[in-house]
This record gives C-alpha cells, structure tokens and sequence, in this order.
C-alpha cells in the first residue's frame, strides 16, 4: 500500500465529508440488539439536549492518532465508559463546533481552532441519556501537550488510526452499565472496550475512511 502523507489525508477526508454519509448502515453495524429490536421508539423527543464531539487526528512519530477518554466512575449515566472528548451544549456556545472545541478544552487541554475543523460526521441519538450527538472531525499538524481535567478524565488514551482502521474487527461482548447488561458489539481499542454510542461513531468513521487513511 502506498503510504500517504498525512496532509493528503486529511484533505482526502475533509473532501470525504462533504460528500453523503453512511449514516444509520454504519451505526447499525456496532448498534446493541436492543436498539435493532426497538428502533423505532429510539427517536429525539422535546425533552432530548444535543451535545457534540471530537475526532481530532494529530501526527506521532509519522503516524496520525485521535485522543479518547476514560469516563470517571460514578460520573452519570455514561459512567466509567470510553468516549470521545466532548459534551452537552451550552447556552453560551455559538453552535455545536463550538461545543466541541470548548469541551475538548476542558476535558483534555487542547486548543483546537475552528479553522481545523475538516467536517461533521452523522448526528445520532443516545436514548440513555437522551442526547442528540453531533460528531466533528479535526486535525492538527502537531502532537498536542495533553492535559486531562481530573474531574472529566479517568485516563487518557491515544488511537492508531491505521491500526484501527485495518486491524478493527468488531466483537461481541458482555457488559453491564447502569441501564442494562446485555451482550453487544465492541472494539478493543488500547486494551479498552469500546461500545454504544462511540463505536457506532466510529463504525461511521471506519466505513468512510479505510479507503484512503
């Protein structure tokens, strides 16, 4: 395979998200059975809040990586699980970019500006906690000095994208959360299980960008 230079890449991908998504085929893929069989009850309600995230890609030692969190225990519905960098929209945000990039702030002490935003992957609803979920992409040139808030993160972890992308093969797992305990497909990221609303993300991501990443 030819490699290519990680500005290509990223100008591949930014070119990637503007075309149509997989959307709801690639969430699907890494959905828990219980979300298959009751889909369609799993819908945005007038009480749902909308949130963001990000996939901020940065170069390590020539190879891009995206940073993900470990959730601290006893820190709400989602407690404990591996996510990516972000959260709940505030009044103050000028929109769901700049929640994601004011979260990725304050949970991981990276400054990312808007300019490196390369597009937004599918929206999607989590009904645990009744969120709808804006997925952002970015990338910078440089390894950033990652700083955790001890309040938002567990441990840190930093994600081979080419390891991810070619190595990736979705598993089945039992796991027990607050509301539930139920066998679901997963990825084994950094000796971390992955599942739920972030490996349907990242299902998306995968599906859009094995081609050229």
């Amino acid at each position: 395979m030819i490699k290519i230079a990680n500005e290509q890449r990223y100008h591949l991908l930014k070119c990637r998200l503007e075309c149509p998504l997989p959307g709801v085929e690639a969430h699907l893929r890494m959905a828990p059975i219980d979300r298959l069989k009751k889909n369609e009850i799993y819908k945005p309600n007038e009480n749902t809040r909308v949130s963001s995230v990000l996939i901020l890609f940065y170069p390590d030692e020539g190879r891009l990586h995206f940073p993900m969190i470990v959730r601290p225990q006893n820190s709400g519905v989602h407690s404990g699980q591996i996510a990516l960098p972000g959260g709940k929209k505030d009044e103050e945000d000028e929109d769901l970019i700049a929640t994601a990039l004011r979260e990725t702030q304050e949970e991981i002490g990276v400054v990312v500006d808007r300019s490196q935003i390369l597009g937004q992957l599918s929206h999607l609803y989590i009904p645990p906690s009744n969120f709808l979920v804006y997925p952002f992409v970015a990338a910078i040139h440089q390894k950033p000095e990652f700083v955790p808030s001890v309040q938002e993160v567990d441990e840190l972890l930093s994600i081979d994208l080419d390891s991810f992308l070619t190595n990736q093969i979705p598993q089945e797992r039992e796991i027990e959360a607050r509301y539930m305990r139920a066998k679901v497909p997963c990825y084994e990221l950094n000796g971390k299980i992955v599942w739920g609303a972030t490996a349907m993300i990242l299902s998306e991501l995968q599906s859009i960008a094995h081609e050229f990443l």
